[in-house]
């Protein structure tokens, strides 16, 4: 029978584990880091980890949940939807979460590295991520509905991944031609996408 926790020990672990997981996760990733280094430190073994989450995809989610709130504020809210028009917006919002995804590791690694993303949507229950009331994936297809008369009439799904195709060109830096012009090429690449998903400017 696992051990009782009262409420001040169950947070103060439940941090921990957070804590420990934040490092891991982003330094080791998801693979290599086991139940024997998360619960390092904790003062629980390796068996009392499943009291508190239900798996290390579990507890990846929880701190994708947690910084979910920042991320939109700062790739929609400060980016996408603080511009004037929906070419400036997708603009903005392109250069924004590339610069997201450069910046914070738990996310960046997630586009470095899709198997770990992929085992933390398989072992749980896709709802939880989509019904979060700050998914900024969710808050851009609103956007993209909301803006449906200034594009240029793809399937929002489309163009969701069409702006999906432009976040992996981090990935592919080294394979282009002149790589050290890679910042110019995001650049116009970003431009022509933007432009080619809207409207002409009336």
């Amino acid at each position: 029978m696992p051990p009782a926790f009262s409420a001040a020990e169950k947070t103060r672990i439940t941090r921990l584990l957070l804590d420990n997981g934040l490092r891991l996760f982003t330094t080791q990733g998801l693979r290599k880091t086991s139940l024997e280094d998360l619960v390092a430190g904790t003062g629980i073994a390796k068996s009392t980890f499943y009291v508190f989450f239900d798996s290390k995809e579990a507890l990846y989610l929880e701190l994708m949940l947690a910084q979910m709130a920042e991320v939109k504020s700062r790739v929609i809210d400060g980016a996408l939807r603080k511009e004037p028009d929906t070419r400036a917006g997708l603009r903005a919002f392109l250069h924004a979460t590339l610069a997201e995804l450069d910046g914070n590791p738990l996310y960046g690694r997630l586009m470095t590295h899709p198997e770990e993303m992929e085992a933390v949507v398989r072992k749980l229950d896709p709802e939880r991520v989509t019904s979060a009331p700050d998914n900024p994936v969710t808050a851009l297809a609103a956007y993209l509905t909301e803006q449906s008369d200034d594009l240029a009439g793809d399937d929002p799904e489309v163009i969701v991944g069409i702006l999906q195709a432009v976040l992996m060109m981090p990935l592919h830096r080294d394979r282009l031609a002149s790589p050290d012009l890679y910042p110019k090429i995001l650049d116009r690449l970003i431009d022509i996408i933007a432009t080619g998903l809207t409207r002409p400017e009336r």
